[in-house]
């Protein structure tokens, strides 16, 4: 690989993965969120789509947690630290405009945590994340640091629709780009695909009566993707 080093396509790679692990966690946060006001939802089930115990004891210290606790790794805060600790070594790749966009979105995130509105400051959050991806879009112009990214990105996606267990058309429509960009990874990097785990990944998220069946598989071949025997 002759132009992007080893630990920067690491950082590319998992810049997207936590910019995206922000956005949609936040999303299914606010969703969770409202439907918790109406009680007609809780938070368990979203506990168990990622294995984790109970610890917080009722929905509105769930609910802090996960939106503001850099503490917790799940958490929207954890993943913005971790995407602009990611985008300050990356700086003149995805520019300065890009990475003021992420030191935004924390500083909105810090001040949600002072509101009496939840809700209503948390709006700007999604905005300021979306200009942060079309800022990607267009201020990179190395197509490799661009894959990279949106293949960390996608790559996140997927995984948290397999967790949340998303209707079958967004995590086909999802999957089918991820696949596009896998196709264009840099030689040279650590995201080359081991092609056993990618076929069974295409047979069940291609068809959703096995995508219904055997969800569980496609996560594990989705976590082992990236494992390629030298």
């Amino acid at each position: 690989m002759n132009t992007i080093s080893i630990e920067h396509s690491d950082r590319l790679y998992w810049l997207g993965r936590y910019a995206e692990r922000a956005f949609t966690t936040l999303g299914t946060l606010q969703k969770l969120y409202d439907k918790m006001i109406d009680n007609s939802a809780d938070y368990q089930d979203y506990l168990n789509a990622f294995g984790l115990n109970d610890v917080y004891g009722d929905k509105t210290a769930f609910i802090r947690s996960f939106l503001y606790d850099t503490g917790n790794q799940n958490s929207v805060a954890y993943s913005l630290e971790r995407a602009y600790d990611n985008g300050i070594v990356l700086r003149e790749e995805i520019s300065t405009e890009a990475l003021s966009f992420l030191q935004m979105a924390k500083d909105i995130l810090k001040k949600s945590e002072l509101s009496s509105n939840t809700r209503l400051s948390l709006l700007p959050l999604k905005d300021i994340l979306y200009s942060f991806w079309g800022c990607i879009m267009d201020n990179v112009y190395d197509e490799e640091v661009w894959n990279l990214i949106f293949c960390g990105k996608s790559m996140e996606r997927v995984a948290l629709y397999l967790r949340l267990k998303a209707d079958f058309s967004g995590i086909n429509q999802e999957f089918n780009k991820l696949c596009r960009r896998l196709r264009f990874v840099p030689k040279g990097t650590p995201y080359r695909c081991n092609q056993e785990y990618l076929c069974n990944l295409v047979e069940i998220l291609e068809d959703e009566t096995e995508y219904k069946i055997h969800s569980e598989n496609a996560m594990y071949s989705l976590e082992h993707l990236f494992e390629v025997n030298a």
